[in-house]
């Protein structure tokens, strides 16, 4: 059998702002939508056509960016479809999805306020921060760059 290829990479605007939920074991997940626009040509017209896709983002990764995925924003997703089969009402449904593996934020969203920067990454206001169940030790992290002494006075006797 031969290795197929299951692989997206959408630039694309979102519909909506993002929604972070958690499972019962507490991996984030957040879900959104995107607007991706083709441009059909014939003859003498020019016609947008608009597909909108659903996205997954699992994890960290899914936390970090939940802020910052706001509707109108535009933002490259790398990825994998998956499809999800289901019965309801005794009907079979079905939903293809894009799982992200990576998501990059490009332009900041239309009409969205700047930050002092100016580079448009200004996240939405957000309530109170929600941990999963079991707590977590503070993080360590490593000494600033000021604790460490300066370079040393070298010799300028030496012969080479």
């Amino acid at each position: 059998m031969a290795n197929d290829i299951n692989s997206v990479v959408l630039v694309g605007r979102l519909t909506r702002d993002s929604e972070l939920k958690f499972t019962n074991s507490g991996t984030a997940i957040c879900r959104f939508s995107i607007a991706v626009n083709r441009v059909k040509r014939s003859a003498d017209q020019r016609e947008e056509e608009v597909s909108y896709i659903d996205i997954v983002v699992w994890g960290k990764q899914a936390e970090v960016l939940n802020p910052y995925l706001v509707k109108g924003r535009q933002v490259c997703i790398n990825g994998e479809l998956r499809q999800s089969r289901w019965e309801q009402d005794g009907q079979s449904r079905n939903r293809i999805e894009v799982v992200a593996n990576n998501v990059q934020l490009l332009g900041s969203s239309s009409g969205q306020a700047s930050n002092a920067d100016g580079n448009g990454y200004v996240p939405r206001a957000q309530g109170p921060k929600v941990e999963p169940s079991g707590s977590r030790k503070p993080q360590q992290y490593a000494p600033a760059i000021e604790d460490f002494p300066g370079p040393e006075q070298f010799d300028d006797d030496i012969p080479f």
